[in-house]
Parts: structure tokens; C-alpha cells; sequence
């Protein structure tokens, strides 16, 4: 899944252009620069490439996300529905900016359902923090007429998404905003980094601002910005936005090469007796990143894996025991345990997090495996993949 398997000297040079200006810093400093701005050119790159507007480059999808809530208007004590199933860093930025996550469903899409918001959704709701899991869009269609009945803000986490679509239009530009994940294990990877999409310009200058210490960012003297608010340091280093630059620049090859040994692997697994795959609302916009399929109940799960790593065959996630990506490994946000206070402690759970009653999300997440494919595996290779997870399938089912 890296963007790394494509790493090779389009990053060094972009990395030593940095070194040889010394300009490690996004902004200013003109006179070093030798008309170099790589941050800027990752900018532009993803702009062009998603169709946005608008892009911003900051130091993590982490900080993507956290500055994508706060552009939107999103803190101190409002509910943000958020799935159980997605990386932890979903829920910390709803809780770090005094916000409150109210777990909703998800279903084979693998992402929040219009139904699971709908379920949840009360008076005192303020946004759904969407995550387009594994690399495919939610269905949008339907998760969109939900907020826009309710009146509810539609935040984008599109931290393992770029480089998919829906219905055209890429992910990150159906809510107020879109956050993308740029770190060592991202389709495209800047080693860290994280880049903020939206077609608003208030939004976009929010997000600007907030994400280097309220600075204005007019003029050429950065000593004498304005700052219209408060912000926090999420900037990006040059660095590590030249490996993005780069990376960018290899996306369409990436993805191609994914899809492509994504549809070999599936095609050895079609027809298996008990298999299903991921529901996809737009197939065709795929990312190409994970082939996810479902096993008939969670112990013919568990027990596949357990098979699969006997034959030595890896590569295949069971996300359902993951520590980082389900709820039910997740005893620190169920406990509110932080190093200090945060908004929850003093204004309570909107829910009973270690009773919360997820059926539909336990059962897809305890049936689904997944598996991270690569751009680089030759057909042989897909193939021999294929046959292998195949065959461990096939001897479990009878």
C-alpha cells in the first residue's frame, strides 16, 4: 500500500532542491528560496488532481482533520457522529477540539450509513466527521440528503481516500471540506504530512490560518501579520512536502497499477462459495487500495486468518482484533482516559461508550478481511496472491 513501492529519484531531487536552497520553512524567506515552493507546488498538484478548489498542506491527515473541524465551525461541546470503525485519529480530533462523538452504524460500505446517522442524529447534533474507509467512498448520495434534512455539516475524513471518487468528483469535496493523509503507509506518502481540500474560499482561509498560529499569511514581513484567531502549528516542512510533491506526480500510476491487481486478486475469490465482497456505491471510483471481502460469520473469519497466517500467506488485515481501528479494542476513548481535562470530562459522553450497542458494525467489521494491495506486483505475483488466500479460503468453507 505505500507510496514508497514508486520511490526513487524523483523524491531525492525534489528533496535535495530543499537542501540546496536551506529553506526548510513553507513561508517566506524569499531570498534563499531560489524560486522554489514545494509545499506550494503539493498544493497545487492535489488541487489539480482532485478537482478542489482550494488545497492546503499540513503536518499530518491528523492535522488535516482537526483543521477541517475547526474551518467548519466545529468545537467546544458540539456532536460530531463518528463511525467505530477508522483510525483512531478520527475520534481524537473530534475530542481535541471540545467536541463530543456520537458513534453511529456503518455497513458494507464500510462506512457511516444514512441510516446509522439517521438513527443517532438529535437537535443537539452539529456535523458528521464522514471517513471513506479503505481507499472507496461512502454512499454519499444518501449520507448528503441525511445532513441536508437535518441541517447537519458533512466533514470529510478521506485520510486512506485519495485518489478516490464519486461520481466524478473526488472525495473531500461533498462536505464543507476533505482531509487527506500523506504519511509512510498512504498511497502517495510525504513520510508525514497531510493535505486539506474544499471549494470555499471562508473555509480555506480558516483552515490557512488556524493551522499556523492565527497567522494571516498577507503580506511579506511575517513578523507583522495580522492575526485575525487563534491557531495552532500544523504546518508542513518543505521536506517532507518534496517527497509529496513528487509522489503526487505518480498517483495515476499508483492507482492504475492497484486496480489492476486488485480485479486479478478478486477474480480468484469470485465465486468461492460464502465470499462476498464490499459494497461499493461507485465502483469505478475506487482507490484500488484494499480488496475487502466478507467471510459468513466472525468465527469462519477468525478462522481464515488464523489459516492464512499457518500457510504463511500475509498481508491480510483482520480489523475486527486491530488495536488502532475498532472500537472494541479502543479502552481509552470508552474510559475517557487523557493525560488532562478535555471538554468531555466536564460536559459528559453524549453516550455510554462501553455499552454502546453497534450490532450491524460488529457484525460487517467481524466478517470482513482485507487486504492492502500493492501497484508494483507483476501479474504473476497478483496471481500466485490470489491463489493462495483462494485456496486457504476454500479448504475453511469445504
Amino acid at each position: 500500500m505505500p507510496g514508497t513501492e514508486l520511490f526513487g529519484e524523483e523524491e531525492r531531487k525534489e528533496v535535495m532542491d530543499v537542501l540546496n536552497t536551506t529553506c526548510l520553512f513553507r513561508y517566506n524567506h524569499d531570498e534563499l528560496r531560489q524560486g522554489m515552493w514545494k509545499a506550494k507546488e503539493l498544493e497545487a498538484e492535489v488541487a489539480k488532481y482532485t478537482g478542489a478548489k482550494y488545497a492546503h498542506a499540513v503536518s499530518s491527515g491528523s492535522a488535516a482533520v482537526a483543521a477541517s473541524l475547526v474551518a467548519s465551525g466545529i468545537g467546544h461541546g458540539d456532536e460530531v457522529i463518528v463511525p467505530p470503525f477508522t483510525f483512531m485519529a478520527t475520534i481524537e480530533a473530534v475530542l481535541y477540539a471540545g467536541a463530543l462523538p456520537v458513534f453511529a452504524e456503518i455497513d458494507e460500505t464500510l462506512c457511516l450509513s444514512a441510516e446509522g446517522i439517521r438513527e443517532v442524529a438529535t437537535e443537539k447534533t452539529r456535523a458528521v466527521l464522514l471517513v471513506h474507509m479503505c481507499g472507496a467512498a461512502a454512499d454519499l448520495d444518501g449520507i448528503m440528503q441525511v445532513c441536508e434534512e437535518k441541517n447537519i455539516v458533512l466533514i470529510e475524513d478521506a485520510g486512506q481516500a485519495l485518489g478516490a471518487f464519486y461520481k466524478g468528483k473526488s472525495v473531500g469535496l461533498y462536505g464543507t471540506c476533505g482531509a487527506f493523509s500523506f504519511d509512510f503507509f498512504k498511497i502517495t506518502t510525504a513520510g508525514e504530512g497531510g493535505l486539506f481540500i474544499t471549494n470555499s474560499e471562508d473555509v480555506y482561509k480558516k483552515a490557512d490560518t488556524y493551522s499556523d498560529h492565527g497567522h494571516s499569511h498577507v503580506g511579506d514581513n511575517r513578523g507583522m501579520e495580522p492575526h485575525p484567531f487563534l491557531g495552532f502549528n500544523y504546518r508542513i516542512g518543505e521536506l517532507n512536502a518534496a517527497v509529496g510533491l513528487a509522489q503526487m506526480r505518480k498517483i495515476e500510476q499508483l492507482v492504475t497499477g492497484k486496480r489492476k491487481n486488485k480485479a486479478i486478486i478478486k477474480d480468484k475469490l469470485r465465486g468461492i462459495d460464502g465470499v462476498t465482497f464490499r459494497h461499493m456505491p461507485d465502483e469505478e471510483g475506487d482507490s484500488g487500495t484494499f480488496l475487502n471481502f466478507f467471510l459468513p460469520d466472525t468465527a469462519t473469519a477468525q478462522l481464515v486468518v488464523d489459516k492464512l497466517a499457518e500457510a504463511g500467506v500475509g498481508g491480510v488485515n483482520y480489523w475486527y482484533t486491530n488495536m488502532y481501528h475498532f472500537i472494541n479494542q479502543w479502552d481509552h476513548v470508552k474510559n475517557l482516559s487523557s493525560a488532562a481535562p478535555l471538554a468531555i470530562h466536564h460536559l459528559g459522553a453524549p453516550q455510554d461508550y462501553n455499552n454502546l450497542q453497534l450490532p450491524k458494525s460488529q457484525e460487517v467489521v467481524g466478517r470482513l478481511l482485507s487486504l492492502g494491495i500493492r501497484a508494483t506486483w507483476t501479474d504473476v505475483e497478483a496471481e500466485k496472491i490470489g491463489d493462495d488466500i483462494a485456496g486457504v479460503v476454500r479448504d475453511v468453507l469445504g
